[in-house]
């Protein structure tokens, strides 16, 4: 995809103007808000990257792009309340005006996705970055052989995206399960119940021409590795996963993100396994 014009002219340090144009509850912590960039040109992002948020008077965070470029100029982010920044963006108004970095970072790499039956595995708001990627999918069918798509969440209220895991589940192209680690008694929820890594080995993987993505809170992380392997996902360039640890620059100058000599933020957030699994803390 194209670099924006407005962008790709500005400095990597100066906030470009976004409006905030539509607001949708996913869950009792996360909200999808949709931006459009002045004079609606496009981000430029592709699956994968993030960019700086800013609102006048506070800091700035990284939030990894929920959207896929394939869906238009406008640009799409899944925001947990958990800080300063992120509290206020949770009692934005529509029309409100944030300021806008990026996009930033090592995307998916969709060269090496191409031809290959797909499992996107998320966990909790780890849907939000994956979801990028899964609009790509659905908007590219032809690009990739079979997309299969897992999501687990701790509860059923803490499901992110329902309408659009009811989508994925309806769509020709696509394949879509998801389960909750605990249901209520008082729940009404009638899917299934247990860990991600039970609902992974309820699959058959096509481990012949098969690649992974993970996106998740870090303690999934090595159970789900450790389950692909014994399914027979082993070997270089098969496991692709998304780091994000303590970004706060998004280029490299401030280093709270390095893991060993890697930074989170340039040479990330998507690594392919074998490119960190043996560096301290990134697993």
């Amino acid at each position: 995809m194209p670099k924006s014009p407005v962008l790709s002219q500005s400095s990597i340090y100066s906030p470009h103007s976004c409006t905030l144009v539509h607001i949708e509850n996913l869950t009792p912590q996360e909200k999808l808000f949709r931006f459009r960039l002045e004079g609606s040109d496009p981000l430029g992002h592709m699956p994968g990257q993030f960019v700086q948020i800013s609102i006048p008077g506070l800091t700035e965070a990284p939030i990894s792009l929920a959207s896929s470029p394939t869906r238009g100029p406008e640009f799409e982010l899944g925001v947990r309340r958990t800080g300063s920044l992120t509290s206020a963006m949770h009692d934005l108004k529509l029309g409100a005006k944030l300021g806008i970095r990026g996009p930033f970072g090592r995307p998916f790499e969709l060269n090496a996705l191409r031809n290959k039956d797909l499992v996107l595995i998320a966990g909790g708001c780890g849907l939000a970055p994956l979801r990028s990627l899964i609009q790509y999918c659905q908007d590219q069918p032809n690009e990739f052989t079979s997309v299969q798509i897992l999501y687990g969440a701790r509860s059923p209220q803490d499901l992110m995206f329902q309408d659009d895991l009811e989508n994925w589940r309806q769509s020709p192209d696509l394949s879509c399960r998801y389960t909750v680690d605990n249901t209520p008694a008082e729940s009404c929820y009638d899917g299934r119940t247990g860990l991600i890594t039970e609902l992974l080995a309820s699959l058959a993987l096509p481990t012949d021409n098969c690649c992974a993505v993970i996106v998740g809170p870090p303690p999934m992380y090595r159970p789900v590795i450790d389950q692909l392997r014994r399914m027979g996902l082993a070997g270089k360039r098969r496991i692709m996963l998304s780091l994000e640890r303590q970004m706060r620059c998004g280029i490299g100058k401030c280093g709270h993100c390095t893991i060993e000599h890697l930074y989170c933020c340039t040479d990330g957030p998507i690594f392919w396994l074998e490119e960190i699994e043996h560096l301290r803390g990134a697993l």
